[in-house]
């Protein structure tokens, strides 16, 4: 099995150089937004950092294909980056420090592309997590000054915290009645948002937590580091990895119970 350590330090590479990008345009007055298509903001800050990262990974990575959340795919092969380069523009916009970039290589395989990659850099919190298939999920600054994440031990849904983005998107897919009777079953619930609950399933803090529409750009770099960390994700309809356009992760001991609830069969 490649060990996968080399394209690691590349991903910290490219998560150092975002993170001078976006930290450089945070909180500036003249901030360009504009609205995509969708409804969703992209900042100049957003465009700019994925342009970089394109750059170096035309570089570094020529024969790779690159996907990213503002200029689609480029090249294809068995190899792909994929690059959300700021996960969380509404709070970047607004000046909330909850925002990261995502950094993944995904690798072609008998059951399609998985994550074996996965570098989450979120500098306005000082906090980077990352993860490369087989070697364990960490926690720190740099690859030499790190801590081994691993994920939380509890078995009961009374004694679970769960974490979410928001109600609206639960209901807009008629899914609510069965969140809410979730809420309702744990210990407790926390609407923290974006990368974040995936990276505190990963660290033990929190237990478990569900999106209910994900784009794969938004997946792709928590997945590897909630499974490194002994954790499960899946989408919604419980297939492994980030291909479901939404997600469920948790510490494993809860997952049967997660998507039983989000599903209304409890």
């Amino acid at each position: 099995m490649p060990d996968y350590l080399d394209d690691l330090r590349l991903a910290h590479v490219l998560a150092d150089a975002a993170d001078a990008a976006t930290m450089d345009r945070f909180k500036a007055l003249d901030l360009k937004v504009e609205t995509k298509p969708d409804m969703t903001p992209v900042s100049e800050a957003d465009k700019a950092a994925e342009e970089l990262l394109r750059g170096h990974l035309g570089r570094a990575r020529p024969r790779d294909a690159v996907l990213g959340e503002e200029y689609g795919v480029e090249g294809t092969g068995p190899r792909r980056w994929v690059i959300d380069p700021i996960d969380g523009t509404k709070n970047y916009v607004r000046g909330v420090p909850v925002w990261a970039t995502l950094i993944a290589l995904m690798e072609a395989g008998e059951g399609g592309y998985r994550p074996v990659v996965g570098v989450v850099s979120a500098p306005a919190l000082n906090r980077r997590w990352w993860a490369a298939e087989g070697n364990g999920a960490f926690s720190g600054r740099s690859l030499t000054s790190a801590s081994r994440l691993r994920v939380s031990q509890v078995p009961e849904l009374s004694d679970a915290s769960f974490a979410y983005s928001s109600l609206s998107g639960w209901e807009e897919q008629g899914r609510l009645d069965g969140f809410l009777d979730l809420t309702r079953k744990v210990w407790r619930t926390r609407a923290y948002g974006d990368f974040w609950p995936y990276m505190m399933v990963a660290e033990g803090s929190v237990d478990f937590c569900a999106e209910p529409e994900l784009s794969l750009w938004d997946m792709a770099a928590p997945a590897i580091v909630v499974t490194e960390a002994g954790g499960t994700f899946t989408g919604l309809d419980g297939r492994p990895g980030p291909h479901s356009g939404n997600a469920a992760a948790s510490n494993g001991l809860l997952h049967d119970a997660l998507l039983s609830h989000l599903a209304g069969r409890l």
